[in-house]
């Protein structure tokens, strides 16, 4: 192999335009794009199988923009890039920076390294607006609350988005570079055939549904998030966790957009990007978040264990039909609405008293944006145990829920079609019905669809008197 003088490291930035770190790695001369798997260690989580299906097809992409030139290799990248330069073919390597914790240690230890190695290095901003340490009080503590969180980072200058280079001379270790097939990244059981009708997977595929979201989801975003029917949704959050399209790209095209989108909506999109920052900041200062309560009065909370309603949750029979309608859109397509999300996360842990963990755990295996700042964020905010958390007395009332934001059913008998024959009056508490309209509409509660498997009321009183005890 030729001598070279960049080693560059894909990470969560898995392309070419408005990458810096391969932007000024392309300046240097020849440069060697790599890609590790890393395996499951200590406190590193296991990728989770959605997440998995996504990267195959992404790192695919990925290698086919870089001509096949990206080498690939699983295991511990101290111990591989260590390899790798040891092997006096490089003079510097690049990287864009992640927060995961595990990450973190990760860069100060492979930094310690290079020092060692006398090896130049430089790590770069590609993932987040603003880097998690320049958005703090007067008194350098983090925020914990969104707004004024938001309000201070809003104030930062966002980066100049960067263009792909224009000439990369890529060089591949073809010794030791694994097939993407070696990863085994596929699961074993092909329940995500449906997924490959729903995503193009890869940037170009990001560009795509962002430029589609701009002309026909943003006008009218505000109000539109919320019901889960309408079209104003970006689709975007798997494209972003991978590194597929950056947060800068999306924020500079919607500052760049003139009168025909509302500044109202506008905004607001903008501020979602500032929620998804907002829960990087927490990951990053409190690096416990997966797994312990924000809130330490929560560890008291008595929670149930009852593996039958579980179960019943995540595969979306539990009889109330906008929350069942949520479990079966995750499973069949590898997201959920935002407002839906609310709606099943409250239900699992206010009406069902079901640990939040056990929740954000069946998310990252399932969801396709599987991503642990955001994740970890948003169950504990739900959960009443979070930062800036809605308060744990606010429980989301499924049928109310759905007859607000889903009033003609729209996205309900997308997924829980065995009740399209009810009278939308009775849609979204079918167990209501009187008996001849059920006989009618030829459907038999308990057979064709779950009686409530948890009576609401009696389930909210109990979650209140949880609280309390607290």
């Amino acid at each position: 192999m030729p001598t070279l003088s960049t080693l560059f490291w894909f990470r969560r930035d898995l392309r070419l335009s408005d990458n810096p770190a391969l932007v000024e790695a392309a300046t240097r001369g020849s440069l060697m794009p790599i890609y590790i798997l890393e395996e499951e260690g200590e406190g590193i989580p296991s990728m989770g199988a959605a997440s998995r299906w996504w990267l195959h097809h992404s790192l695919e992409k990925l290698q086919q923009s870089l001509h096949g030139q990206l080498s690939i290799y699983r295991g511990d990248p101290l111990f591989i890039i260590t390899k790798l330069l040891e092997s006096q073919k490089f003079d510097a390597l690049y990287w864009n920076r992640c927060y995961e914790p595990w990450q973190r240690k990760q860069e100060e230890a492979l930094e310690a390294k290079l020092r060692e190695l006398e090896i130049s290095f430089q790590s770069f901003q590609g993932s987040l607006l603003w880097e998690p340490w320049t958005v703090c009080k007067s008194d350098q503590t983090p925020y914990k609350v969104f707004t004024p969180f938001y309000r201070h980072a809003s104030s930062i200058p966002v980066r100049k988005t960067l263009l792909k280079p224009l000439e990369m001379r890529l060089l591949k270790d073809e010794d030791h570079s694994l097939s993407l097939e070696e990863l085994n990244l596929l699961p074993k059981i092909p329940w995500y055939r449906g997924f490959e009708k729903e995503w193009e997977v890869g940037e170009m595929g990001a560009q795509k549904r962002w430029n589609s979201f701009l002309n026909d989801g943003l006008a009218g975003y505000k109000e539109g998030r919320n019901h889960p029917g309408k079209k104003n949704v970006s689709h975007l959050s798997a494209h972003l966790h991978f590194g597929e399209i950056s947060p800068q790209q999306l924020w500079e095209s919607v500052k760049n957009l003139g009168s025909e989108v509302p500044n109202k909506d506008k905004e607001h999109f903008l501020s979602e990007l500032g929620w998804r920052e907002f829960s990087y900041s927490l990951l990053f200062h409190f690096p416990e978040l997966p797994w312990k309560n924000f809130q330490v009065k929560f560890d008291r909370f008595p929670w149930k264990e009852n593996q039958e309603l579980l179960s019943k949750w995540e595969q979306g029979r539990t009889g109330y039909p906008i929350v069942d309608a949520g479990m079966r859109e995750l499973w069949q397509t590898g997201t959920m609405h935002n407002r839906v999300r609310m709606i099943v996360a409250s239900f699992l842990v206010k009406n069902l008293l079901i640990h939040w963990h056990q929740g954000a755990a069946w998310f990252w295996d399932t969801l396709l944006d599987a991503d642990l700042a955001n994740n970890s964020a948003s169950w504990q905010w739900v959960a009443g145990s979070g930062a800036d958390a809605a308060p744990y007395f606010r429980i989301f009332n499924p049928v109310l829920q759905g007859e607000k934001f889903d009033p003609q059913g729209t996205y309900t008998l997308q997924f829980v079609p065995e009740l399209k024959t009810l009278p939308l009056k009775f849609l979204f508490k079918p167990w209501e019905a009187p008996k001849e309209i059920l006989r009618e509409a030829a459907i038999e509660l308990g057979r064709d669809y779950p009686l409530p498997i948890v009576d609401l009321a009696v389930s909210r009183d109990k979650a209140l008197e949880a609280y309390h005890q607290l």
